[in-house]
């Protein structure tokens, strides 16, 4: 059975969580007895259970590049308004 990652692990909710242990002991189960053609079924509802908390990880993904392009307009405009202050010949550390 293939794992997801431990990112997409940690956004699963606690009964998604639990789903995704259930299905996977199930999967491992049937492997073990050479059943790849029921497992491959189990596989299946594995994807589609971790897609919501793949979603998740893609969102705090974007939040964090938001963050990330806002905190550096923002050195930006700090780099802007010194060099204004210092064309207008005053001295910033004033």
């Amino acid at each position: 059975m293939r794992h997801c990652s431990v990112q997409v692990r940690g956004l699963l909710t606690r009964e998604e969580l639990d789903r995704y242990n259930a299905l996977i002991e199930v999967g491992s189960y049937l492997e073990d007895q050479t059943r790849y053609d029921l497992a491959y079924n189990i596989q299946k509802e594995i994807d589609i259970l971790i897609l919501p908390a793949i979603e998740r990880l893609k969102d705090k993904g974007r939040a964090r590049d938001r963050a990330t392009a806002e905190y550096l307009e923002s050195l930006r405009d700090e780099e802007d308004d010194d060099e204004d202050e210092e064309a207008d010949g005053k001295n910033p550390s004033d």
